[in-house]
């Protein structure tokens, strides 16, 4: 064996495995499938540490589970459309295509680079138009099925991207993507309405048993399913009825006021004729142009003002005051909101601040609240009605009942489940993206582009200026159409959709890249997914596995495929920090996959991110750590190359009775060690753990390192052994190794060690001596003897026999394999 050269060694194999397309996947009924799959990255042009983490963790399950027997389908792809190429187009005047497709060859060499066991003949690009071609035909899948529709609407605007964002990508008021303040604008957009799935989205997450309990969490949160009243108040003035939903019917009997949002529809009719029209309108575009972080913060001021008119309270008859508030949003319930001062603190900071009417509605059991000493409101869910006509004195469950059965018998409100969540706005005035294929005549009206028109292709002839609200729109090319229906001239949408519309069924795609009939064949798509195992990072909680949990709904349910799920399992890893915080260009603190390979090599790089903590938990970098996963892989190959003419003369099966008790015991680490790495890799993703076993046992191994006698077919048991437990984490080394030392095949198709449950049992035991409780002596005894014969053992102790003598023995008390604890007086 010559030495040690991982980047000659890494290029080699690297090579190959590429020319000979070994890790090409197919169908196989015959074997279990094993779908594992890293959320695929946007073509920034270099990979990073995160990267490198979220790729080796996916690759280790991949060549594990190959080893394991089962079919693997292991696919990558980019997420190409987005803002960053369009800012690139702007800012070096290259085309947006050429930067996505310089990027994407740049980092899928990095990727080859990692030694990543990917079948890249299933390779996808969003930006391609054999892959927009179909998600402009989901597109018209939705509209067909009424879940796509256009609507004016106060939308989030982020003026730096000059685009609008869906409320998932405002970011505590913030464009999740530049980090600009987000404003509102009203504006005509497409929506998908995700709300029609809100319950079974919500009941779903019982299904997701290997989903991090936080993740779950936060998508029923961000769903937000509530259950309360929905009643009508009369406003005499106008003749019309304003709808009000709460989640607190127990309180309704306090209302004083009612919140209206500034953008509520009712809004111009109430300015007409009113002498305060100018001062309202002034007020709401104020409030309409303030964040949603600032509007519905607890601790922004509430602002409002009196439209001069009053709606009657259903239940008591009472006059209500009208008011436009800052701090209700239309989005939200009815976009007019009860306001009961006494049991809300932010109505109450309202009431106090304009001096509005207080009525207590709700008290404790054993006290009685006067208002002229209450100084917030009584928030406590716990108490007893008052002033609420027959409702006083009942208990807030018995009252909530009574109070919605009477709004229903008298016809005047529902009882009703209300959601959190908004439908899924996807236009964006952008032009790299997928064009929405839609076409408007004048005639006929909105008409979808025809089947076999699509793709609808983004034009060339388009300038790229800052700000420009839509490329799209400058192309007459473009946007200039002939009607499907009547054929006379008509225009092109020039929106084109949320990037997140495509990464909603890339996984999808992966099963039949090259389909140019549908977007997958349902017969692949049922035998691949749902996907087994989905990696990626926790920040696409809500975004990303919601949006695609939602679309594999939808095509449930339209039969494309036979699952409601698109992950089964999914694993959220952890960032990767150096100084203690995450690595960017601003803190020059960043580290380059580039520059470790072509010092340590892939291996060594991908063994130590797996090293150093556990995959879900941030992991600190250290240059001390990679140059100690790299003196491990040296050590691997010095103790394979000492016993290289053993292993290659070794027998695969031997008698291994004749082992002596030093080589028994090597045994012993081998089988538990095998045991340990299984268990850490297939059911904890304990990679760092298996990878010090595996350590551990190399050192153990090591020890022989300069015995002439110690037995040959041992010597290759353990070498197999190692080579193919580190096979899934350093594929590189463990390949040259086999092919030097085995010389069969490829270490990667060869099957995952079994433990010998037998070689992993000790022949001896060291247990503990305790005299009432405290530890006395330690002896050696046989592993597995019953408790006689380990309380016969304990009392032959001189210690024991020193310590108790002339004392009375009372008890003893016997744990297999730990210890004994006599109890004397």
């Amino acid at each position: 064996m010559e030495k040690y050269s991982p980047q000659s060694i890494e290029k080699k194999w690297q090579s190959k495995w590429l020319a000979e397309n070994v890790y090409k996947t197919e169908m196989d009924p015959e074997k279990p499938k094993y779908y594992s799959l890293e959320m695929f990255p946007y073509p920034s042009g270099n990979l990073h540490m995160g990267h490198v983490r979220n790729y080796s963790i996916g690759d280790v399950l991949a060549r594990y589970k190959t080893m394991e027997g089962f079919n693997v389908i292991h696919p990558m792809g980019f997420d190409a459309f987005g803002m960053p190429a369009e800012n690139a187009a702007i800012k070096h005047g290259v085309k947006p295509s050429d930067w996505t497709y310089s990027n994407m060859d740049n980092m899928k060499r990095q990727q080859r680079e990692m030694g990543l066991s990917y079948d890249w003949d299933r390779a996808v690009a969003t930006c391609s138009p054999d892959y927009y071609r179909w998600t402009q035909w989901l597109f018209q899948l939705f509209y067909k099925r009424g879940l796509a529709y256009k609507k004016k609407a106060y939308v989030n605007w982020c003026e730096t991207c000059g685009t609008v964002l869906a409320n998932e990508q405002v970011i505590e008021g913030k464009c999740w993507r530049c980090d600009s303040d987000v404003v509102k604008k009203d504006l005509s957009q497409w929506f998908l309405k995700i709300t029609d799935y809100a319950d079974v989205l919500l009941k779903d997450l019982d299904l997701l048993k290997g989903w991090p309990e936080r993740v779950k969490i936060m998508q029923e949160n961000w769903i937000g399913r509530s259950e309360g009243l929905e009643f009508s108040l009369d406003v005499p003035e106008l003749g019309e009825k304003i709808a009000a939903y709460t989640t607190r019917p127990d309180t309704v009997y306090g209302i004083t006021f009612l919140a209206l949002a500034a953008e509520h529809p009712l809004i111009e009719r109430i300015c007409q004729n009113n002498p305060k029209a100018e001062e309202i309108r002034a007020f709401c575009k104020k409030a309409q142009n303030q964040s949603e972080m600032e509007r519905t913060s607890s601790e922004s001021e509430k602002e409002g003002i009196f439209t001069g008119l009053y709606a009657i309270n259903p239940f008591n008859g009472n006059k209500v005051e009208i008011w436009v508030t800052n701090y209700v949003l239309a989005e939200y319930g009815t976009g007019a909101v009860i306001g009961v001062p006494s049991e809300d603190q932010r109505d109450w900071m309202f009431a106090t601040k304009y001096n509005l009417n207080i009525i207590i509605t709700l008290q404790p059991k054993d006290r009685e609240l006067k208002l002229e000493e209450m100084t917030e409101a009584y928030v406590d869910k716990a108490g007893v009605l008052v002033n609420s006509a027959e409702f006083s004195g009942m208990d807030i469950k018995a009252a909530m009942k009574g109070i919605m059965d009477k709004a229903e018998a008298e016809g005047f409100g529902k009882r009703r489940v209300n959601y959190r969540l908004r439908d899924w706005l996807i236009s964006r005035q952008r032009y790299w993206g997928a064009p929405i294929p839609v076409i408007y005549c004048p005639d006929c009206g909105e008409q979808l582009v025809p089947e076999d028109q699509l793709p609808v292709m983004l034009p060339e002839d388009v300038k790229f200026e800052q700000g420009a609200v839509s490329p799209l729109a400058q192309s007459e090319s473009f946007v200039n159409c002939t009607c499907p229906k009547c054929g006379k001239p008509a225009r092109r949408e020039t929106d084109t959709m949320d990037t997140f519309i495509c990464s909603s069924w890339y996984y999808l795609r992966y099963t039949d890249p090259h389909n140019d009939k549908l977007p997958f064949d349902k017969d692949k798509v049922n035998y691949w997914a749902p996907v087994d195992q989905y990696i990626g990072g926790i920040e696409h909680a809500i975004l990303h596995l919601l949006y695609s949990r939602f679309f594999t709904k939808v095509l449930r349910d339209a039969g494309m495929v036979d699952f409601s799920e698109p992950f089964t399992n999914l694993l959220t890893q952890g960032m990767v920090l150096k100084d203690g915080s995450k690595m960017s260009k601003s803190k020059g603190n960043v580290v380059s996959p580039e520059e470790i390979i072509a010092q340590y090599g892939a291996d060594t790089a991908r063994l130590f991110i797996l090293f150093a903590a556990p995959v879900d938990r941030d992991l600190d970098w250290s240059d001390e750590g990679v140059a100690g996963a790299s003196r491990f892989l040296k050590r691997v190959w010095r103790i394979m190359e000492t016993f290289e003419a053993q292993i290659k003369a070794g027998q695969d099966e031997y008698d291994v009775s004749s082992l002596t008790e030093e080589e028994k015991e090597l045994r012993r680490v081998l089988h538990t060690t095998i045991k340990k790495v299984t268990e850490d890799i297939r059911d904890r993703f304990m990679f760092n753990t298996a990878i010090s076993s595996i350590m551990e046992l190399v050192n153990a191994f090591y020890a022989f390192q300069n015995s002439e006698t110690i037995n040959g077919n041992l010597v290759r048991e353990v070498s197999v052994a190692i080579i193919k437990l580190l096979a899934p984490f350093a594929p590189h080394i463990t390949e040259e190794l086999w092919s030097i030392l085995i010389g069969e095949g490829s270490v990667h198709q060869q099957k995952w060690p079994e433990c010998d449950e037998a070689a992993t049992v000790k022949a001896e035991v060291q247990i503990v001596l305790q005299i009432n409780g405290k530890v006395r002596d330690r002896i050696m005894i046989a592993t597995g003897i019953s408790r006689e014969e380990m309380e016969v053992a304990a009392k032959a102790n001189a210690r024991v026999q020193e310590l108790t003598a002339g004392k009375a023995i009372v008890k003893m008390i016997c744990v297999p394999d730990k210890l004994v604890n006599i109890v004397v007086k």
